[in-house]
Formats: C-alpha cells, structure tokens, sequence
C-alpha cells in the first residue's frame, strides 16, 4: 500500500469515527479543506460516494461501513505499535467535557477538583446539561466525553460501567402532617408532591406504579434539580421522592425526615457512560477511574451512615 493511500485510511477512519468533516479536521488537527479534498481523493480511488448529507451531518454509504469494519482495529493497531498512547496525568493539558445531574456534580466534584489540584493541575473539567434523553446525543455528536446519569443502551457505539443503585426515599418536614403517621398508599396519593423533572416531563416513574394500583397523585410543582428540592420541602407541605443522597445532610441534622415510600419502586441503575472512539482513550480512562472511585466511596459511605441513623432513630 502506497503512504498516501494509508493517510487516506487513517483520515476515513477519523471521519467514521467522529461522522463529521469538521470533527474529524479537529481529530487530527488538519484544516477541514484538507480533510474534503482527502475525501474527494477517497471517492475517486474507492469509486463510492462514502458519505451523503443527512440534515446537517452525514452519513456513511454501505460501503463505508463495511470498509471501516474492515480496517478498524488493524488501523488501531498499527497506531498503539507506532506511539503507544500515553497520558501523564501531572503534566497533561486537557479539557474534558462531562454530562451530569446537579445530584451527581454535588457528591463527586469537590473532590474530583481536590484530586486534579493534588496531581492533575492541568486538567480541565466543564460541566453541561443532562436529561436522560439526550446521553446519545450528546455522546455521539462529540459534545461531551462522559455522561453519568441512568440510561440503558442496546447501541454497540456505546459503553457503560455501573457505579451504584440509589435508595429512594419519601421526605418531608419533620412536623408535616403524614410524619405523625403511617404512610399508606392512599395518604401518599393524596397528598401535594414535588417532582424532580431533569426532562420537564410532568410525570415520573412513581406515577407509572401508582397507575399500576388505580392510583395518581398531584404533582403540584417540578424543579429541574434536586439542589433546591430541601429548602421547597422545609417550608411547605409538598412531599416528595428522591434518591437518599440528594438530601443526605437535612436528612441527618433532622432538618428533613425519609421515610420508606408505600410502593415499590426499582430505581434505574446510575452508570458513567461513554462513546466506542474513545475506548483507548489513557486519559479518558484515567478521568473515568477516578469518578467512578469517588462515587463509589461516597454511596458507600452514606448508605452506611443512613444504615446507622435509621437504627439510631428507631431505638429512639
């Protein structure tokens, strides 16, 4: 094979990998006519059109694809054995861009900024919106490296690593009226709720269970974080369910009390989730180590303390 036929390859591989010209121009620090000039070269030698406009990006010919399953790994290969990747995490200058609820940024980015300032001091971490419906997008546009949030995925562009399941609960002010009592279903369908909508959607997944008993409930107010949900419940009588580590602290200093809810509810698994192109990503992965570590110990911790504070209030 001829060099510049091999610059081709490597200039289609980055092209597949990113679906997008300008992507790809940035991927491999070309200019974007240079990229479209390699790829009028492709689609003279190769006799196909290998990609057509699809609103405003493109998408690969039949052709493409099987060509690039074709050279994919062997194309990765060559690259590892010419220059291995290498990530020093003390001295590499990087941006990385991250997807997460507020509930995930508040138990994991104080630390993971104590850990950069500790031993990354390059590193660079910019949060953008999440909603559970926009993880592929967002993932398979290239607008972020990592979205952690529950989503499930059947897409094989896709990887996933389980970090925890929550525990929800049902919270309120400790003198609201329902604390005084048991917490059957029918007072807890009746009563005012407050619904943390990531999506805006006006129902949830406890609507979905309450309607499996002929039941619904008022959702009287949404937020779109859970940060203000505490300060909403100290001083109303909305009730609402949440997942425990969201309110941990008013949970503890009885600022708020949690209570099991009255029907069965199975959270979705939280998961950090990325794209296949940056699966051999050592800086990537390094970032993703270490979240999923700090997430870990902290779930871990609290349902340990939750443990114990139910224990210690129940003897009470």
């Amino acid at each position: 094979m001829r060099p510049q036929e091999l610059n081709l390859l490597m200039i289609f591989d980055a092209i597949m990998t990113e679906s997008s010209i300008t992507r790809a121009a940035d991927r491999l620090a070309l200019t974007q006519p240079a990229v479209s000039n390699a790829l009028s070269r492709m689609r003279q030698l190769w006799h196909d059109e290998l990609f057509v406009k699809d609103g405003r990006g493109i998408q690969p010919t039949v052709y493409a694809q099987n060509l690039w399953t074709q050279i994919r790994d062997p194309l990765q290969q060559l690259d590892q054995a010419v220059a291995p990747d290498h990530f020093d995490a003390s001295s590499a200058k990087r941006t990385f861009k991250i997807a997460a609820p507020d509930a995930i940024i508040d138990m994991t980015w104080p630390a993971l900024r104590q850990l950069i300032e500790d031993n990354a001091p390059g590193i660079n971490i910019h949060t953008i919106p999440y909603t559970i419906t926009n993880t592929e997008q967002l993932l398979n546009d290239a607008e972020v490296d990592l979205v952690i949030g529950a989503h499930t995925s059947n897409n094989h562009l896709f990887r996933s690593e389980y970090l925890y399941t929550p525990c929800f609960v049902c919270i309120m002010r400790p003198d609201h009226p329902l604390a005084q009592q048991d917490l059957c279903l029918t007072k807890f369908a009746q009563a005012d709720h407050l619904l943390v909508s990531l999506s805006g959607d006006i129902t949830g997944y406890t609507d979905q269970v309450l309607a499996q008993h002929g039941l619904s409930r008022r959702i009287a107010m949404t937020v779109n974080h859970f940060s203000i949900v505490p300060e909403i419940l100290k001083s109303s009588d909305l009730i609402a369910v949440v997942p425990s580590t969201t309110v941990e602290c008013e949970i503890f200093n009885r600022e708020l009390i949690a209570i099991t809810p009255p029907l069965e509810i199975t959270p979705a698994q939280t998961s950090i989730h990325w794209h296949m192109r940056q699966e051999h990503d050592k800086g990537l992965n390094w970032l993703r180590h270490h979240i999923a570590r700090i997430i870990r110990a902290y779930t871990s911790e609290h349902k340990t303390r939750l443990h114990a504070d139910y224990c210690r209030h129940s003897a009470q």
